[in-house]
């Protein structure tokens, strides 16, 4: 009877998950074999070494978090006003996402110090901002406008993680919700 191996994505998964709870100096092969139940030999079936892990753990996030969440996006499809809400949605929620916050903001710890890491960091930030702009330039005539809204909107996404202000008598959700209104209906 042969033995099956642990999947490639199980190891890719599970490095992401070291990743978001300790940084790259967690993705560790033994400590990944360890926390999959398994032993670290089929690591080697599928991977040169750990570089090649990190490597393949950037690969799948940068395309989920860019083309996988903007094909969900236009799959739903709508005016560009429509999108933008389905894609806050998305991202507010992480709904239908493997990879999750705590892991884009190890990410993005991690690209401080390591440079091929910034630029991957850099070229998704880029493909973020180029989407925004895509949808915002739909309904804002003026450059600067939507400059100014895909600034406002990434940088929400990024900062809200480390707000710990009080909202008044709203709740987050509401705030979010003034916020996304703001952005789409509010007249320059």
């Amino acid at each position: 009877m042969a033995v099956a191996r642990t999947p490639r994505h199980k190891w890719i998964e599970e490095g992401l998950r070291a990743l978001a709870a300790g940084g790259p100096d967690a993705v560790q092969i033994e400590a990944l074999a360890k926390a999959l139940g398994v032993s670290k030999g089929g690591f080697y079936g599928y991977f040169a070494d750990r570089r090649a892990l990190l490597e393949e753990m950037l690969e799948r996030w940068e395309r989920e978090v860019t083309d996988e969440v903007e094909a969900r996006v236009e799959k739903e499809g709508g005016d560009a006003k429509a999108r933008l809400r389905h894609l806050f949605a998305i991202v507010d929620t992480g709904d239908g996402l493997d990879t999750d916050l705590a892991t884009d903001l190890a990410i993005r710890d991690w690209a401080r110090r390591d440079p091929a890491v910034a630029e991957r960091v850099r070229r998704v930030d880029n493909r973020h901002m180029d989407y925004l702009r895509s949808l915002f330039r739909a309904f804002c005539a003026d450059e600067d406008d939507v400059e100014a809204r895909c600034r406002i909107t990434f940088s929400l996404y990024i900062a809200d993680q480390f707000m710990f202000a009080d909202q008044g008598d709203r709740s987050p959700a509401e705030v979010r919700e003034l916020t996304t209104k703001w952005l789409l209906d509010s007249p320059r």
